[in-house]
């Protein structure tokens, strides 16, 4: 509930923390360029459920889009209107920022219709995704495109496994839910059943991707990555691209990225 502040205590460990780090970057850049090959032109209206201190959806503020931020959240929401004055006064602009549940979406928004809706990293803390993606799907225009990020189910073992939890390891193979980097019980989702979900709601997938891959091993295992090194990061970033297209790497993701676009009305 948008009462029941979950991320208040959480908000600069995430906000400034996590993004922040060579991982964070990089899931930024990843998902950019994904979205990238499924938005429409500039400046079509954009949709952020979840979207936490708008890491996601200012940059695409910035390259012009209409973006509308909604998070239950209120810390979260002050961080991003803390982050909001760094951008050109132009794209402050273009940015709205909503407080709502994800569940309440079409009501917050009232009714508006959006070219596309974005819900990055949500799904995973909800015991049902059904009545969030039910949501999303209602809020994209005829056409409009639907990008959930969500974690993988099918790859489970390999965060304890490169941790060197052995026994977690093996009771994750069977086991959809742990406890996340930022020390917040979550689920798994499937790219299978994600995507029925989508299409019984009149959103055909186009295509999935990965996220992380071996930013994640490395982080798992103990390796330190250095966010200053720009050049470094930059080739991270370009390797991580490649393999959250291809098959077996994207397969591997410990996170997905599902994009479907909303059939004609």
């Amino acid at each position: 509930m948008v009462g029941d502040d979950t991320w208040a205590g959480l908000a600069d460990q995430f906000a400034d923390g996590a993004y922040a780090s060579v991982k964070g970057r990089v899931r930024t850049y990843v998902l950019h360029q994904q979205l990238l090959e499924h938005l429409p032109a500039p400046p079509a209206p954009v949709l952020d459920v979840g979207g936490g201190a708008g890491h996601q959806s200012f940059p695409l503020a910035q390259a012009g889009y209409d973006v509308t931020l909604l998070d239950p959240s209120q810390a979260m929401l002050d961080k991003a209107q803390q982050r909001l004055q760094g951008l050109p006064a132009e794209a402050q602009r273009r940015v709205t920022l909503l407080q709502a549940d994800g569940e309440n979406a079409d009501e917050a928004v009232e009714g508006r219709r959006f070219a596309a809706v974005l819900c990055h990293g949500v799904l995973g803390y909800l015991e049902q995704p059904e009545l969030s993606v039910d949501q999303l799907c209602r809020c994209a225009a005829a056409g409009g495109v639907v990008s959930i990020m969500t974690g993988n189910a099918k790859a489970m073992a390999v965060r304890p496994a490169l941790e060197r939890r052995w026994d977690d390891a093996l009771a994750a193979f069977d086991t959809r839910t742990e406890v996340g980097v930022l020390g917040v019980p979550g689920r798994a989702d499937t790219v299978e059943e994600l995507s029925e979900l989508l299409v019984s709601r009149g959103v055909e997938p186009l295509r999935w991707y990965g996220v992380w891959l071996f930013v994640d091993w490395l982080e798992f295992s103990g390796a330190e990555l250095d966010p200053g090194d720009s050049q470094q990061v930059a080739a991270t970033a370009a390797v991580e691209l490649e393999a959250s297209r291809r098959d077996p790497y994207r397969q591997l993701s410990r996170v997905f990225h599902l994009v479907g676009r909303k059939g004609p009305s």
